[in-house]
């Protein structure tokens, strides 16, 4: 990114110049000067769900700062992929401006939908232009484009999307259901049997139908286990408090005891407590 012009002090440009600055080879940080994109990569993944977690619990103070640190991330790798002379920030930014402004033709442009859903359909026709265009002629499968290293339960969902666009689909959330019923039962079997390669396979089948599910729903499966995930805490909180309250800890009590609890935190949830 070039450098900012005389008079102008944005946080941008200084974010960068400080990136730069971590980066540089003579006074620069050691440990920044050590990263790669591979081994950035993880942090960026991680900031991405500190974001997300921030909107969860609704705390704006949280988000403005985890919007940063994912923000710094996007700075890291261009600055990165600068040194190797192969783009900058100011690329990445021209890049994702082209890319709204090409989606977005009936704000752009002259073309007008007459709802929602034939925008959703347009902007998907869009993005296939994009993706062929991308491809060329080395294109081979219509789920070679979802990245290999999204959460697996999200590119579930996509991998089904892809597939579905082409008819490759169950008809109804009736139809999954009874799928998710067959593959529970085989997944049953083979922990009976107790070979753990093949429990491995089975239980990967019941989280794809489950996947599946969730797109015939509408629901991101990733949410709704990051809501699960947060009730569960909230509920084995309470039976550390209630055990607390009473002179014992998890470790000294018995199943029952917390089952009874767990069903006690249960109640005042629904009861508004």
């Amino acid at each position: 990114m070039p450098p900012a012009p005389a008079g102008v002090d944005h946080p941008i440009f200084r974010l960068v110049e400080i990136m730069a600055r971590l980066r540089a080879p003579q006074g620069g940080c050691p440990w920044d000067l050590e990263q790669t994109f591979s081994t950035i990569a993880p942090y960026t993944v991680e900031e991405a769900y500190e974001v997300a977690d921030a909107i969860e619990r609704g705390d704006l103070a949280d988000l403005r700062d985890e919007l940063g640190d994912l923000l710094l991330q996007v700075v890291f790798h261009a600055r990165m992929a600068e040194e190797e002379g192969a783009f900058d920030f100011a690329a990445v930014a021209e890049a994702i401006n082209d890319k709204m402004v090409r989606r977005h033709p009936h704000v752009f442009g002259a073309v007008r939908h007459r709802n929602v859903a034939e925008q959703t359909e347009a902007w998907e026709r869009i993005k296939e232009g994009e993706r062929a265009a991308k491809a060329g002629a080395g294109s081979k499968s219509l789920l070679d484009e979802v990245p290999v290293g999204l959460p697996a339960l999200t590119r579930a969902v996509k991998l089904s999307k892809r597939a579905a666009r082409v008819g490759f689909v169950w008809p109804s959330a009736r139809e999954v259901l009874a799928k998710l019923h067959e593959e529970v039962a085989e997944l049953e079997a083979e922990v009976a049997g107790g070979d753990v390669e093949r429990v491995r396979d089975e239980l990967g089948d019941v989280l794809f139908v489950c996947a599946n599910l969730a797109r015939e729903l509408d629901i991101d499966p990733e949410t709704a286990l990051r809501g699960t995930n947060a009730k569960f805490v909230r509920r084995f909180r309470y039976i550390e408090a209630e055990l607390a309250a009473r002179g014992s800890s998890p470790e000294a009590s018995n199943l029952a005891e917390m089952d009874a609890l767990w069903d006690a935190a249960k109640a005042a949830e629904r009861a508004g407590g």
